[in-house]
This record gives structure tokens, sequence and C-alpha cells, in this order.
């Protein structure tokens, strides 16, 4: 059996949104195909601190920060924090025109002190969404913004009602960051992130393949929204999720079962993984 180098990303993919615990049946999938010979790496949004649990469970490595940290096991093998002045940029723009905020550093999160009641009041549909709204309700280690204390950060995280919010921030800084907004049903509510343009998914994926010594034609994304789609697009072969994004179902080779529904387990069987 050919060795195949596959990308899991995490939130509606591998868990059930804002969960940590994957369906039994994907773990039962991934370790077999780990016995097969085949490595698996998480390919996330998340950062190093936050996608932690989930690493634990076994896989190779992971693509965090949405390409931003790139690891293989205690092996580095990219990292791009955003510059003090884009940080400073982006942030100032932000607030001043009523955006909500979070921040990622490898080792921690800070949010906005009153995102919790933004996001109690915005619309269902985004697995983003739910993740930070479990995540702010479990107090998974979010710190408020007032404790940020200098740390290197990947990526912004926004939230907000109108585009126009982010309309200051885009003309200072889209030159060099990826303003991804999410498409969902959400209401009232626009959830995006800003990516470097100097990493994405895809790029992550190209970095670990190269490391690995696998081809690209070899390599296998699981995904479930746009913030997905580079790592669609670079992948040999791309699977979405049921539960997905219209638009990445469109882009994808394959269509598996939702998360809730055994979808990677049935999507490795049939690949041929186990």
């Amino acid at each position: 059996m050919k060795r195949k180098l596959i990308f899991l990303d995490i939130d509606g993919t591998l868990t059930p949104a804002g969960s940590n615990t994957p369906p039994e049946s994907a773990m039962k999938a991934i370790k077999a195909a780990q016995k097969n010979g085949h490595l698996i790496f998480l390919c996330t949004g998340r950062n190093p601190a936050m996608l932690a649990p989930v690493l634990a469970l076994g896989f190779e490595g992971a693509v965090a920060a949405a390409g931003g940290y790139v690891f293989w096991g205690d092996r580095v093998l990219y990292d791009c924090p955003m510059t003090p002045e884009q940080l400073e940029t982006g942030m100032r723009l932000l607030k001043e025109n009523g955006v909500f905020r979070t921040i990622e550093a490898k080792d921690a999160t800070w949010g906005d002190e009153d995102l919790g009641g933004f996001l109690a009041s915005a619309g269902e549909g985004n697995s983003e969404l739910v993740r930070w709204r479990k995540a702010l309700a479990e107090e998974l280690n979010i710190l408020p913004m007032s404790a940020y204390d200098g740390r290197p950060v990947y990526k912004i995280v926004f939230m907000c009602t109108e585009a126009k919010q982010l309309q200051p921030a885009r003309d200072a800084l889209e030159d060099a960051f990826k303003f991804v907004v999410q498409d969902v049903a959400a209401h009232h509510c626009l959830n995006g992130e800003l990516i470097n343009r100097n990493f994405d998914k895809g790029r992550g994926v190209r970095i670990v393949a190269d490391a690995c010594g696998i081809p690209l034609e070899d390599t296998i994304g699981f995904g479930d929204s746009m913030n997905d789609l580079e790592m669609i697009e670079t992948v040999g072969t791309s699977v979405c999720m049921d539960n997905g994004s219209p638009n990445l179902k469109e882009r994808s080779d394959i269509v598996c079962p939702a998360v809730d529904a055994d979808g990677l387990a049935i999507a490795f069987s049939q690949l041929g993984l186990i």
C-alpha cells in the first residue's frame, strides 16, 4: 500500500464544532490508517495551545495558525508571526470601527472582554462562531485582551455586523493580509480572520509534504469551511464534509458524510486507507 499523507481540519471536520473530542469511529479509523503506515497531520486555524488537546490523541504534527506555524513532532518547519507594526495597525483600526477581536499567539489567545455578549446574540450556522462561543463559555484559556503581554501573534480573528466596519483595516493591510470572511448563514454577524499572505494552509501542506518526502499526489485533505480552501486546492485528493460549506463542496473531489455521521471513517475506508 502506498504511503499517504493526510491533513485534517479540526472544527467541523475531525470534531463537532467547538469540541476536542472526535467521534469514536474517526479515532478508530485514524489509528488503523497510522498502523498501515500513513501519516496524519492536523491542519487548522487553531494555534498550538488550542489544538493541543486534539494533538495529544496521537497525530504526527500540525499545520497550525492557518499555516503560520508548522511542526512535525518536536521539529518546527515554519514560523511566521505578524510584525508588531502590523498587529498594532490592525488592532487599532478594527477597534476604532467597533469590530470584536481575538488574537492568537502560539500558546495563548486573548479576546475583547465584551466578545461573549456579541456571540450570544449571533446566529447559528458557523463552526468558527460555535467554537469561540463554547471556548468562552467553558473558559478554555481565552484571556482578556487587557492581559495581552506582547507575545508574537499569528492572526487576528474578527467579528462584526457590517462589512464596512472592516474597510479601514482592509485599506491599510490588505496588501499583506487576506481578510477571510466565512460564507455562513449566521444572522447579524460577519466572522473571519486576517491571514498573512506569506502563508496559508496549502503552503503548510507543501512544507510538510517536502519534509516527509511524500509527493503532493499522495496527500489527502479533509475540510469543511472556506478557510480550508488552499488546503483543498493543494492536496492530491480533497474531501469536504457533508456539513461543510456549499462552495467548498463544489471545489472538492469527494463529499463524505458529516462529522457526526461517521464521515471520516467512511471516507478513510472508501479511500483505501484502512
